[in-house]
């Protein structure tokens, strides 16, 4: 058994942090499910930009939607990325129902011009699901203080989310509050009450930030002792009465997505945060060249997370005596990576502009 399939049968999904319109016509997506064991992908801006911005993969629909000035940026944007998302979606169809709906998904962000506004998020949440037109599609909202009510709300609606930009177990547990909240509401009205959500803890930027205020045996050590304390309370709170209540009603917990699992420093493991993060009932996603490093040369079997978090307290304990002050950096990573999303953000839409442009031009 290769290192994917391993990872996979010992309890993990394994997604795709990525999505180009060329990897689906030269079935490069559709071979990462059969060789790797790839059972879902997330996307966001930055991911769009770099694939609409490469070749002209896309020129054609641009031309078609965009040339008569009709529709904005980001509605032209949002029509090319539901085109890619839906035939993605079609691809995992097969893992979605394997599966009984837990598995098989695919991930359409809102702008995150939205991440401080609630009812702007629920309105955009409502409008690309429905766009969508399949079952096995999560719409990614920011777990920001602001996201969270309007997390509550699309849940209650029935919408599947994948709440972002999380970055430490309080983070994680407000979102999972919020998708509760959300499935309560659903059991209150007689509603069905199975709606699944993934909640995104962003790895890697902790190592990035903390790197350079730390002693050598410490560093690239933070993310994964974050990740193992998330862990711990990730376990806790699946065993806790309140899930239990909503398990025993029908629905199915959200799972804990381990996000942001490249490798930044050139001198650390390509495969670090997905080898230290190996634990059943969660999702690591990933993009392509740390999925083909760990197929070549991960554990099988993989050694999986200890339900206690293996040494996270040991390392946080001797980084906070370093003076890094760990709740102060999680709400720093959210702020800036709210900021920073929304800089990816205007940089598609420049992209696209400058796409329209090319092609109106060439027309």
């Amino acid at each position: 058994m290769n290192p994917t399939a391993a990872l996979n049968a010992a309890g993990q999904s394994l997604w795709l942090d990525n999505i180009t319109r060329t990897m689906l016509d030269d079935q490069t997506l559709a071979g990462y499910l059969d060789e790797l064991s790839v059972t879902g992908l997330t996307s966001n801006p930055t991911i769009f930009e770099k694939a609409i911005g490469a070749g002209d993969a896309y020129d054609d629909q641009i031309a078609e939607v965009g040339a008569d000035g009709s529709l904005s940026d980001e509605q032209v944007f949002f029509a090319l990325a539901i085109d890619d998302l839906r035939r993605a979606a079609d691809l995992f169809a097969e893992v979605h129902e394997r599966t009984a709906h837990a598995d098989g998904f695919v991930s359409l962000e809102v702008s995150p011009e939205l991440a401080f506004d609630t009812e702007a998020t629920v309105a955009q949440a409502r409008e690309l699901y429905a766009r969508m037109e399949r079952p096995n599609v999560f719409i990614k909202i920011p777990g920001t203080p602001e996201g969270l009510p309007a997390i509550t709300r699309a849940i209650h609606e029935g919408i599947p989310v994948n709440v972002t930009l999380l970055f430490d177990s309080a983070h994680h547990l407000a979102a999972a509050d919020a998708w509760m909240a959300g499935i309560e509401r659903r059991i209150a009205d007689g509603l069905p009450p199975d709606v699944p959500s993934v909640a995104s803890l962003f790895m890697s930027r902790w190592d990035v930030k903390a790197n350079p205020e730390l002693p050598a045996e410490l560093r690239n050590r933070l993310g994964l002792a974050i990740g193992g304390r998330a862990y711990v309370a990730y376990g806790e709170l699946l065993a806790s009465p309140r899930m239990q209540r909503l398990m025993n009603a029908g629905a199915r917990p959200q799972r804990l997505l381990w996000a942001s699992t490249g490798t930044k420093d050139p001198d650390a493991s390509a495969t670090l945060y997905i080898d230290g993060l190996a634990s059943p009932y969660t999702v690591n996603t990933m993009p392509d060249g740390t999925l083909h490093a760990f197929a070549g040369h991960g554990a099988a079997p993989p050694a999986l997370l200890p339900p206690g978090g293996g040494d996270a307290e040991d390392v946080l304990a001797a980084v906070a005596r370093a003076g890094v002050d760990v709740a102060a950096y999680a709400a720093d990573l959210q702020r800036a990576g709210a900021a920073a999303f929304v800089d990816s953000w205007h940089a598609l839409l420049a992209t696209i502009a400058g796409k329209r442009a090319a092609v109106t031009a060439g027309g």
